[in-house]
Order: structure tokens, then sequence, then C-alpha cells
């Protein structure tokens, strides 16, 4: 693969991913050929962040004025004080995976749902008034289900085994 040293510039904006572990991740490669593809002037980077870092972290980001970031595992939850708004799919999933940075505030998101339903309308299947069974309950299954509810699916069944995850969201429930 040809390197393209010459696509930063001073005008260049960063855009990260918060998780930990991180090294095996293929995010960094994924974004930055689709910013080349689009002509978008951003450079996507991985950075090695647990929950013991993340505040002073996004304090840094904010400072930076970076436009974005995404999150993942540990992070996810955490991150919802440290944040100046939250987006109505993570108010209801009480997690964040995407943060967007409009004019210096921090908004955070949970695109998980909205990617899982569009792909579904995509390829033609329309889940209004369906049943859908989830096998599983990690980090990816509420925002579907909340998602899916809110786009008129019927009924829908979890099987699930008790994690931390799940134990978490279950405190946070009470």
């Amino acid at each position: 693969m040809k390197k393209d040293l010459g696509r930063i510039n001073g005008k260049t904006q960063l855009i990260g991913l918060f998780a930990t572990p991180i090294g095996h991740s293929l995010s960094p490669t994924m974004h930055n050929l689709a910013f080349k593809k689009l002509g978008l002037n951003y450079a996507y980077l991985a950075f090695e962040v647990g929950n013991e870092q993340l505040q002073d972290v996004v304090t840094g980001m904010r400072a930076l004025n970076v436009r974005g970031f995404n999150v993942s595992m540990p992070n996810k939850m955490n991150i919802l004080p440290y944040l100046d708004e939250l987006a109505d799919s993570a108010k209801f999933t009480g997690a964040v995976n995407t943060v967007v940075n409009e004019n210096g505030t921090l908004i955070g998101h949970s695109t998980d749902g909205m990617g899982y339903v569009r792909n579904l309308k995509e390829h033609g299947i329309d889940i209004t008034g369906k049943k859908m069974t989830l096998v599983g309950s990690g980090g990816a299954a509420t925002p579907i289900a909340i998602q899916s509810a809110l786009e008129g699916l019927g009924e829908i069944s979890i099987f699930a085994a008790m994690t931390r995850f799940s134990k978490e969201r279950k405190k946070m429930s009470a």
C-alpha cells in the first residue's frame, strides 16, 4: 500500500477512538480509507484509554477542539458525566459510542441501534409490527432493542446471560 504522507496538513481535524485494549482495532484503517475516498480532511487515531484516564482524555479532546471520537468498552457508560449533552439514543441506552464536537459542545450518541435498523431497511426488511429475537445482551443489544422499538417493532425477545454489563445496567435502572 502506497503511503500518503501529504494528506495531513494544518487544517486536518482529529477524530479518535478510546478503548482498552485497542491495539487490535481496524478502525483507524477503515476510517482513514473512507476519509480519503470521500475527500474529508480528517485523521483517525486509536488511543489506549481506560476508565481511570477517561475524564482527563475528554478534557484534553475538548481543549484540542477535536471534531469527535468513538468510545468503546470499557468507557461507554462512564463517559456520560463528562459530556455536555446526550442525544435521545444515548439517554435511552445509558451508553455512548460516538461523541461529536458541535462548536465546543460535546454531544454523546449511541449509534449501534440506528446502524442495525438502517441496515435491515437497506436490505428490504421492514420490522414494523414484527417480532425480533436477540441472542445476547452485550453492548450493542440495548441500542438495537431500543431503536427497533422506536421504529415500530411489535415484540422483542432477548436471550441473555448475566454479564458484568447487564448487572451494571440493572443497577442503573433500579
